[in-house]
């Protein structure tokens, strides 16, 4: 089955060599995408030189813009499985097995990994902490799932969850509406425990002192998207 890793990038020229290593090693079997959102820095020529594709958007789109342009490569160049896997160097590519087993044996759309349900690693900091539960408890009366990480930028989804991504997906901080609205749609997620690094160059789009803006502005966004009429199952 052809699975496409997809690693969002915006000027992470110091840290996408050692993603790249980190994949090639414990994932050699999967085709590597650098979606390349406008970097300023050397990022492009550094994936180049890795000999990695690299999909460079001519405009910056954020995040959201950024994996939803890979989806779509994804969809056109029809992957079966997409994961997502950030370019700053937090996930560890020992996982990509795990977050797949589920979608490869038909038990689930999407793997979410979970930082909160592995012993060990980074967990991220006591504020944002206690802004991911706010927002795992206000999906989880939204829909009825439960997810854990709702921020977790590690996933792995199938065919029907790359068709609806690249049509549907979140431009600003996309994950927890993502989540919502493929639970709204009648997605099967489960969550996988992983271990995160620490971000070790550059700095990230949430900055210190803004997670409560964050916060805010996601709790809005999944208000309005869950008022939405429903488009039908996935």
């Amino acid at each position: 089955m052809k699975t496409l890793i997809i690693i969002p990038a915006c000027n992470e020229a110091k840290n996408i060599a050692g993603v790249i290593a980190d994949l090639r090693r414990f994932y050699p079997e999967g085709d590597y995408l650098v979606v390349n959102d406008c970097s300023t820095d050397e990022t492009a020529a550094t994936v180049r030189q890795l000999g990695v594709k690299c999909l460079s958007l001519p405009v910056n789109l954020g995040i959201g813009g950024c994996v939803q342009a890979g989806y779509r490569y994804a969809q056109e160049q029809h992957y079966e499985y997409a994961v997502q896997f950030d370019g700053d160097g937090q996930h560890k590519a020992q996982y990509i097995r795990d977050l797949l087993r589920p979608l490869e044996d038909g038990e689930a759309d999407m793997a979410v990994g979970s930082r909160f349900l592995a012993d060990g690693g980074f967990q991220s900091t006591a504020m944002r902490r206690l802004g991911i539960k706010f927002l795992s408890r206000l999906i989880h009366v939204l829909c009825g799932i439960r997810v854990s990480d709702v921020t977790s930028g590690m996933r792995a989804v199938n065919r029907k969850m790359i068709q609806f991504f690249s049509a549907h997906y979140a431009q600003d901080y996309p994950e927890p509406e993502s989540t919502l609205a493929a639970a709204r749609r009648g997605a099967r997620i489960v969550e996988i425990p992983v271990q995160m690094r620490e971000r070790q160059y550059g700095e990230s789009s949430i900055k210190p002192g803004h997670a409560a803006y964050y916060i805010a502005k996601v709790t809005l966004a999944l208000l309005m998207s869950n008022a939405e009429k429903e488009e039908g199952e996935i």
